[in-house]
């Protein structure tokens, strides 16, 4: 199956498309006026452990910091036999991550605006 990528850069605008056998299969759009970091991907450093939401800060270089819940963490467990996987299903984050702690994180979604703020 062919595939082609076009794309479309103007100085307002990003346009990318992907075509897959023909169809369209993906379209993004970025604007400058309003740049997104969903997809992205950040080296950051857990800057506070909130362990009654299960949940974590990561300083990533931004005005904020980003938002890391447990559920989202995912153990690396490539070389661990299958019968010893179950011992990597912790769901406490502090068992997961301790502050000042490096972690490679990916953007899912943009952060929330205060009311008010466009």
């Amino acid at each position: 199956m062919s595939a082609e990528l076009l794309i479309n850069v103007t100085p307002a605008e990003t346009r990318v498309a992907l075509i897959e056998g023909g169809n369209l299969r993906e379209v993004h759009v970025e604007r400058e006026a309003k740049r997104g970091i969903v997809g992205n991907i950040y080296k950051g450093k857990i800057s506070r452990i909130l362990p009654g939401m299960q949940a974590a800060f990561v300083d990533i270089g931004l005005e904020k910091a980003a938002f890391l819940h447990a559920s989202d963490i995912v153990p690396h467990t490539e070389c661990v036999a299958e019968n010893e996987k179950q011992q990597f299903n912790v769901r406490d984050i502090s068992e997961l991550v301790r502050q000042g702690q490096d972690i490679v994180v990916q953007v899912v979604k943009d952060q929330l605006v205060p009311k008010g703020r466009d």
